[in-house]
Formats: C-alpha cells, sequence, structure tokens
C-alpha cells in the first residue's frame, strides 16, 4: 500500500486512525484567532499524517496534550517579528503550532523527505498560513543561503549534533531552541564545550506553559554570540556570498581610491 496517497484533508484516512478528541481549554487562550486552524492542522495529523507514517496511531488521542500544545509555547520565547526554522520539521512539529500562535513569525519548515514536504505544503496551503515557508533540505546545505533569528527542532538528534546543524544556520546573537525530555539537563552538561566552539554564549534549560498546560515543556535554549556556528560556519557561509555575488555578476563595492594608479 502507498503510504503517500491520499489528501491531508481527510479523503482517504488511515484504517483504524482514532480522533484526536476535543481540543482543551488551553488550546483557544495560547491559539487565539486561529483556534478553528489548530484543530483542522490537528485533525490532519490524526488522519493523513497517520496514513503517511508521519505520526504513529497510538499517539493520535494524545496529540493536542503531547503534540501540539507542548509545541505552542514555544511562543513565548519569541521576539517580535522574529524568523524561525524549524529543524527536520517532519509533521510540522514545532514549527506549524508556532506559526499558528504567533502569526507576527515567519516561518521556515526545512525537511529533507519529500513525503514530508508534500505533507507539510498541503497542509500550509490548506490553512493559508502565510507565514510559512516549505523547504526541503538539510540544515548544512542551507548555511549562507538561509539566516535565522531562531532555530527550533524536536526529537531530531541528540543536542551535539542538533547543535552543529542548527547555530551556523542563526544570525549574530540568536537562539536555539531544543525541545528535549528528562534528558535535558545531562545533554546539556556533556556538550558546554560544543556549544562553545559553535559560538555559544549562554545555555540553560528552561519550562513553557506553565499555568497553561497540565504539563510544561522542557527546552534546551542556546544563544548565540557574534559568530554563530563558529569558524568552520562563517568560513562557508562567506564561500556562498561569494558563489552568490559571481552567479548574478555583483562584485563587492571598492573603497575610494582603491581603482587608482600610483603616479
Amino acid at each position: 500500500m502507498d503510504t503517500e496517497s491520499g489528501a491531508p484533508g481527510g479523503e482517504a484516512v488511515a484504517e483504524g486512525a482514532g480522533s484526536p478528541g476535543e481540543a482543551p481549554a488551553a488550546a483557544r487562550t495560547i491559539f487565539e484567532d486561529r483556534f478553528e486552524s489548530a484543530v483542522r492542522y490537528t485533525e490532519l495529523l490524526a488522519t493523513a499524517g497517520v496514513q503517511r507514517g508521519l505520526i504513529g496511531p497510538r499517539e493520535v488521542p494524545r496529540l493536542w496534550d503531547r503534540h501540539v500544545l507542548n509545541c505552542a509555547v514555544l511562543a513565548e520565547l519569541l521576539p517580535a517579528g522574529a524568523s524561525l526554522c524549524d529543524v527536520g520539521s517532519g509533521a510540522g512539529l514545532p514549527g506549524i503550532p508556532v506559526a499558528l500562535a504567533r502569526p507576527d513569525v515567519s516561518v521556515t519548515l526545512l525537511e529533507p523527505l519529500l513525503r514530508r514536504t508534500t505533507f507539510l505544503e498541503e497542509v500550509v496551503r490548506e490553512l493559508g498560513l502565510e507565514n510559512v515557508t516549505v523547504v526541503r533540505g538539510r540544515a548544512e546545505e542551507m548555511i549562507g543561503k538561509l539566516a535565522v533569528d531562531v532555530v527550533t527542532a524536536r526529537a531530531v538528534a541528540p543536542l551535539d549534533r542538533l547543535a552543529g546543524w542548527g547555530m551556523p544556520l542563526l544570525r549574530p546573537h540568536g537562539q536555539m531552541l531544543a525541545l528535549k525530555g528528562d534528558s535535558a539537563e545531562q545533554e546539556l552538561a556533556d556538550n558546554r564545550a560544543g556549544l562553545a566552539k559553535l559560538g555559544a554564549v549562554e545555555w540553560s534549560v528552561i519550562s513553557v506553559g506553565e499555568g497553561t498546560l497540565e504539563t510544561s515543556t522542557r527546552v534546551i535554549q542556546v544563544k548565540a554570540g557574534e559568530s554563530p556556528g563558529g569558524v568552520k560556519a562563517a568560513t562557508r557561509r562567506a564561500r556562498a556570498a561569494r558563489a552568490g555575488r559571481a552567479a548574478t555578476g555583483k562584485t563587492p563595492e571598492r573603497g575610494r581610491g582603491a581603482g587608482r594608479r600610483r603616479r
């Protein structure tokens, strides 16, 4: 059976797929005028998301609490008008809930697998999310091509690998937000030296959603300094910039008098 077939609107629902149930009261508080869109997104995860193998059937009854709302509360940490890249977005978690909760934030869903980007594009189109862009690719391919204020990730990789992919995509003084569980403190303790080499200047484990959710979301927050990603990332960004100028025929402006001959 082709698990990639079927529209996200639920025309072809996975056999045995359950219902995500009624939205918790917290969903109205978090999503406000985009509440109905959040409900629809959760329905898409429960139907087409299951059918295409993006969500496990056993996760359907806890989609709201464990997935959608758990991700949406990241919005508390975002500055107004920020740009965000969700690395390894998968079914759109946490990127789509954040985009729904914060329409002022520009969200890029970065995902290498075609079946997932197809689903994401269909969801974005159905929900009319004008603040969301879907990009098929890997984070390491985006260095020099994409620079954002915030990088997010959930269940993508251990912190050391995740930081190696995500930190180089940050603008100076940006932040990486990694949703983690009970291992958060230990992962952070084990990787402080590596984070510093990647241009991080501050890191901590924080909780978001307290007072809104029954169980708050644990996040590793890593703040970058002047050179996110370290020396290697800076070199790759410079190389990409030179390649871009060469492709467009543009050259950097010379300083005053740079083209004059000496007599």
